[in-house]
């Protein structure tokens, strides 16, 4: 399976690739922005980009999927020996150059990998399994919702056309350049401590760290519904599991899933 940091600045949208990701992920960077990562496992669309650099945050969240390959451009010169040793397999450009290129538009946002050029990781991990079924009880009437970051804003609008919700970035709707509009079947608004790590940017803007160990509160969006639900994931190599008010485990519509990870 394949993880895929993907830029999410205004000037590198529309994405490409995205809308044949398992699960998709919405974490925050620096300077109040956010960045996207593709789980790709069931399929890998040709192309996927724009391309950008690893996070710490990144080498805590992905291990829950066993040993994913991680396509990356780059990341803060601290981190790239923690990339080596988190045991997750390294397939940034500066590993495999052949399997990326430049679109067009302005580095740093034109980078684009083919991943049928990056070499074969290893299989979603029985340890996080996605747990789809039918529409559980306890759920309340919802057709709007709307995760804020500093300088950034995602919002997830419940199509009852499409069945799914629709995805925007900063008030816009997001539409991928091969697949068109993005959407999920399942939303899941995880609240997550945040601080600030050791790392900055080339303008001294500090990097966050998000923690997606150990447990708390998250809301579930399914079928035009909202239901409370507690996460969990006590190792980093576990799966992350939902379960609702009474304990139970609250099971995901079919469909792409997407997480906004939500500081508190």
């Amino acid at each position: 399976m394949l993880a895929v940091k993907v830029d999410n600045a205004p000037q590198a949208r529309p994405p490409t690739g995205l809308g044949a990701a398992d699960e998709v992920f919405v974490e925050p960077v620096e300077a109040g922005i956010t960045r996207i990562i593709g789980v790709f496992g069931s399929q890998k669309p040709p192309v996927v980009g724009p391309v950008r650099s690893a996070r710490e945050t990144d080498l805590r969240l992905l291990p829950e999927f066993g040993r994913p390959a991680l396509a990356f451009s780059g990341a803060a010169p601290e981190l790239l020996p923690r990339i080596d040793s988190s045991g997750l397999r390294v397939d940034s450009q500066a590993e495999v150059g052949s399997a990326y290129h430049r679109g067009r538009g302005e580095p740093p946002h034109n980078l684009y990998v083919r991943p049928g050029e990056l070499p074969q990781g290893e299989g979603w991990s029985p340890g996080n399994p996605l747990v789809f079924g039918a529409v559980p009880a306890g759920g309340r009437p919802d057709q709007h919702e709307q995760v804020g970051y500093p300088h950034a804003r995602v919002d997830f609008d419940w199509s009852e056309q499409e069945k799914r919700w629709l995805v925007s970035f900063d008030g816009k709707p997001c539409s991928a350049t091969d697949s068109g509009r993005l959407g999920a079947g399942t939303v899941v608004l995880q609240d997550v401590a945040e601080r600030g790590s050791a790392l900055q940017d080339s303008e001294g803007n500090v990097t966050p760290y998000v923690e997606t160990v150990g447990s708390g509160h998250a809301l579930v969006l399914r079928d035009g519904q909202a239901f409370d639900a507690t996460w969990s994931r006590p190792t980093p190599e576990s799966g992350t599991t939902y379960t609702g008010p009474g304990g139970q485990p609250l099971p995901f519509a079919p469909g792409q899933v997407w997480t906004a990870l939500a500081p508190k």
